[in-house]
């Protein structure tokens, strides 16, 4: 694959810039009731497989737009399907919902013509359930956590414009954390972990190690001035230790239960020490 596609695709963005749902039947709803198979979502149980059964919740943006302008956004669809892949093929049970439901606003310019896509991409356009399931997603709030190991926040420039400022997402972060489950975001996505608190109400962030899309990284897309704030700058300012690698390249970390990312080509890498965390956890 070439790395440096998502540098890329970014930068031609910056160019060119002028349905029924029931989780899992295993996986209780809010209410606790066991659903039926009925309605659009994705479950990929396997008979084998080191984690077998492991549920992954990946909570993706509505945002459609870089508000206050009408500039389009949503997911970097990279930063959904590459994770989403790797954990279903390690034999997880991967749910997708979103922030206000419905169908998940992809960034098109993360999607390339065919054969000119990251390979999880290019499996995604073929792969009719889960392009079902992202076009028909759950309310996350909707989704009783607790039949879940880990969480996942995939990025775009969506997600700057509305994970920080949902409390429940805050709330479900900070839940996950509490349970000794783990919590995972790339690129943007770690967004949803600023307005997140420890026990003792310092920031969630605060003495972690963290990555996230660089400052340098948001100037040489053309959009630091479209984002509220800086995500890097923002993690620095609640007390992360945040750490990068060089701009649009692979580099991902984990400190304990928290998996961060940098940018789309450190998708890859963040999901692998997601499993690598969830199997140490199962062995």
């Amino acid at each position: 694959m070439d790395l440096l596609m998502p540098a890329r695709a970014y930068l031609m963005w910056r160019t060119d810039l002028t349905g029924a749902w029931s989780p899992p039947p295993d996986r209780p709803t809010a209410t606790g009731a066991m659903p039926t198979m009925t309605g659009a979502r994705v479950r990929d149980v396997y008979e084998t497989g080191d984690l077998t059964m492991t549920g992954i919740l990946m909570v993706i943006t509505s945002a459609d737009r870089m508000t206050p302008g009408t500039e389009p956004t949503g997911v970097w669809l990279e930063e959904l399907t590459t994770p989403y892949y790797v954990f279903r093929d390690g034999g997880a049970d991967v749910t997708l919902a979103s922030i206000k439901g419905g169908a998940v606003p992809v960034d098109q310019r993360s999607v390339n013509a065919d054969g000119e896509n990251d390979a999880s991409v290019e499996r995604y356009l073929k792969d009719e359930a889960l392009k079902a399931a992202v076009a028909d997603t759950p309310v996350f709030t909707d989704i009783d956590p607790n039949g879940y190991d880990a969480l996942f926040l995939p990025g775009g420039h969506g997600t700057m414009f509305d994970y920080p400022g949902s409390a429940e997402l805050a709330r479900l972060v900070e839940r996950f954390d509490r349970a000794g489950k783990i919590v995972a975001a790339v690129c943007h996505g770690p967004a949803g972990l600023v307005s997140a608190r420890k026990a003792d109400g310092t920031p969630f962030v605060a003495g972690r190690r963290v990555a996230g899309f660089t400052d340098s990284e948001e100037r040489a897309v053309g959009l630091d001035q479209a984002v509220p704030f800086l995500l890097e700058t923002r993690l620095k300012e609640l007390g992360g230790q945040h750490e990068a690698g060089p701009d649009f390249a692979p580099f991902a970390l984990r400190d304990g239960n928290l998996v961060t990312g940098q940018n789309p080509a450190s998708a890859t890498r963040t999901a692998e020490l997601v499993m690598d965390a969830l199997k140490e956890k199962a062995a």
